[in-house]
């Protein structure tokens, strides 16, 4: 799915030294409109009233233009920080599959001389060692979308070094989504990020990620076995600037959602004492009507 919003920096700067530059002249204009207005009185009247309302609209059309070109480069902003998280996952990804390549050979020579060497306990040691490796890998390798393989990879590893248990279940090819992959990255990785900071300490920690699909479209669950959300948040946890991670926080679901919204989705959460689930929806694209001739 293609970016719909597109910046022509170079336009808009050039916008942004017009409009302003209007501006500039445009209050040099109404300064010295007053100061000879204060000098000959009789020239106040029609023309000078159509003078000023002039003038006043050039400054609100200059501002109403930098704003909308902020808005717009602010959004593109946004959606430029989303690509580059995916691109740095894929990377990542990339860089874990080809020194596996590299080391398969090694592997298979170490094993070939352990066995030549009748150490067959040691080989089938080494065996399993290099299995579980690659099975940590391998297990997040099960969609068809590359960007979300590699997200789960990033937060699978990440989880490990912070002594969290993941169980992953894939059940869906995850084709064809309604939305950009990245950002379907961008919520699945804001729930697992929330879900690991309320994790953090607990005993046999443990962090459920499902990725399911049907006929009418693709949903996930995020689940963990933390404390459960206080009772007065859960009701407006989905709005901007809740959360309980200090003050300046509390976007990220609030996006999360509307980014569900935007394409006829919605994510919902459900906590009590023995687990904290966000659960998303997003229906399968419609195919258009064939033309009849």
């Amino acid at each position: 799915m293609k970016i719909q919003a597109r910046v022509n920096i170079r336009k808009a700067a050039v916008y942004s030294v017009i409009i302003n530059g209007l501006q500039i002249l445009a209050m040099i204009a109404l300064g010295a409109y007053i100061l000879i207005d204060g000098i000959n009185e009789h020239l106040h009247g029609l023309l000078g009233d159509m003078i000023v309302i002039t003038l006043c609209a050039v400054v609100c059309w200059g501002a109403a233009v930098d704003i909308k070109e902020a808005w717009i480069a602010m959004k593109m902003t946004v959606k430029l920080h989303g690509l580059d998280e995916t691109v740095t996952q894929m990377t990542e990804m990339n860089h874990t599959l080809r020194a596996q390549r590299h080391d398969f050979l090694n592997h298979l020579q170490v094993v070939f001389s352990l066995i030549e060497m009748e150490e067959y306990q040691e080989a089938n040691d080494y065996i399993e060692q290099v299995y579980g490796d690659i099975q940590n890998v391998s297990r997040s390798l099960k969609t068809a979308c590359a960007p979300v393989n590699a997200l789960l990879r990033a937060k699978i590893a990440e989880a490990e070094e912070r002594k969290i248990r993941v169980e992953l279940t894939v059940s869906a090819a995850w084709e064809e989504l309604p939305l950009p992959a990245w950002e379907m990255c961008r919520v699945l990785s804001n729930l697992m990020d929330n879900a690991m900071d309320a994790l953090d300490g607990q005993k046999d920690a443990c962090l459920f990620i499902t990725l399911q699909e049907d006929v009418k479209g693709f949903s996930f669950e995020i689940k963990n076995n933390g404390p459960a959300i206080p009772e007065n948040m859960l009701s407006s946890i989905f709005e901007p600037g809740i959360s309980g991670k200090g003050e300046g926080r509390g976007m990220g679901l609030y996006i999360a959602r509307r980014t569900m919204q935007s394409v006829g989705g919605d994510l919902t959460v459900q906590s009590s004492e023995a687990f904290t689930a966000f659960s998303g929806y997003v229906p399968r694209p419609r195919p258009l009507p064939e033309k009849t001739a």
